[in-house]
Order: structure tokens, then C-alpha cells, then sequence
């Protein structure tokens, strides 16, 4: 179990970071909360106690969950280990945490000669090709991304990839409808954009 005082000393750095790193003064971040400036330094520095009635305002002035301000063992668990996913000619590994707003994952496609339905769905795709050569089907265009290269698209304009003369790998960036979208429809074995 992790010392008070050490839970202590991790959110007040953070405070202080989190305050310094989105350019906020005392002053400015006393005014977001309805505490003054002092009692914001003080917390800060130490000389006084923290407590809900005053991380709460501060959480939310900065933005952030009174989870991550409160996380001590946020920083030991840095490591993902990602694990593969297999659904017919796609293996897929998730590179993010399944809380992030962005999802990161590496993809593997094997070459098909039949045809992807294109789908649409909210949001913006953004992929990277490691190894192969990968054909985007992006309306009524056909563009080669080849190793090296990457493209991003909006995912409004009916999509598919495939890859080209052997396998392909990929690292793919979406937001959560994208996630739903590609993620959701391997696991159903149904082929995804």
C-alpha cells in the first residue's frame, strides 16, 4: 500500500504541473475554481491539506479525472502488451488502453481476391504501412499506399483496404467510432474497412 504522504506529494506535483503546462497562473486558475490564489499555492506547495472541496474544483478547472489526479500506480504500469487477434485474413493487436479517446492498433491483412464492402462510419482514419503494399478503396478512387507512406482520410466517404501482392502490416489510428467500426466488425469475423 502506498504511503499518505507519498499519495499526497504525486497530486501535488501533478496540480502544479498540470496548472504550469496549460499556461495558468494562480490567478487564472483562482478564478476557474473559486479559490484563491493562496489556498491553491499552499495546497501546491504543502502547507496546506488536501481535500475533496478543494481537488474537485481543481480537477475540473485542469481538466482532468480525480482518478488520474489520485493514480499513483499510474506511471509503474507504462507497458502494454498487446496480444493478437485473429479473424479470418486480419490479425489485429491494440497498441492503446482501452480508456484512451484515441485508439492505436497494428494490423496484418492478407491478400484476398475477393472484393471489401466499403463502409462509412464517423470520424477520421489514419494509417501507417510497416511492411507490403496496401490498396485504399476510398470512393470511387483506388490509391496504393506503399511501406513507408501513410494516409489519412475522412471516414465519411465509403472506405475498404486491402493488401497487394502479399501481406500487408499496418499501424492504424481512430478515434472510438472508429474503433466500433473496425475493431468491433473483426472480432465478428465480418471484413472492415
Amino acid at each position: 500500500m502506498t504511503d499518505l504522504n507519498e499519495i499526497e506529494q504525486v497530486v501535488r506535483t501533478r496540480l502544479r504541473s498540470l496548472r504550469t503546462t496549460l499556461g495558468m497562473s494562480l490567478d487564472e486558475l483562482a478564478a476557474r475554481t473559486n479559490l484563491s490564489p493562496s489556498t491553491i499555492s499552499r495546497v501546491e506547495t504543502g502547507k496546506r491539506g488536501i481535500s475533496l472541496d478543494v481537488l474537485l474544483p481543481l480537477a475540473t478547472a485542469l481538466q482532468v479525472s480525480l482518478d488520474e489526479l489520485l493514480d499513483v500506480h499510474r506511471d509503474d504500469d507504462v507497458v502494454i502488451r498487446p496480444k493478437p487477434n485473429s479473424s479470418g485474413e486480419r490479425t489485429t493487436w491494440i497498441l492503446s488502453r482501452p480508456t484512451d479517446s484515441m485508439i492505436a492498433v497494428k494490423l496484418r491483412i492478407e491478400p484476398t481476391r475477393s472484393l471489401h464492402d466499403l463502409r462509412v462510419h464517423p470520424g477520421h482514419d489514419w494509417f501507417f504501412v510497416i511492411t507490403g503494399r496496401v490498396r485504399l478503396s476510398l470512393g470511387d478512387r483506388e490509391i496504393t499506399v506503399e511501406a513507408g507512406e501513410s494516409a489519412e482520410f475522412a471516414t465519411m466517404t465509403p472506405h475498404a483496404l486491402a493488401a497487394i501482392d502479399g501481406p500487408a502490416e499496418l499501424i492504424m489510428i481512430f478515434d472510438r467510432d472508429g474503433q466500433r467500426a473496425h475493431v468491433h466488425h473483426e472480432a465478428a469475423s465480418e471484413p472492415a474497412p
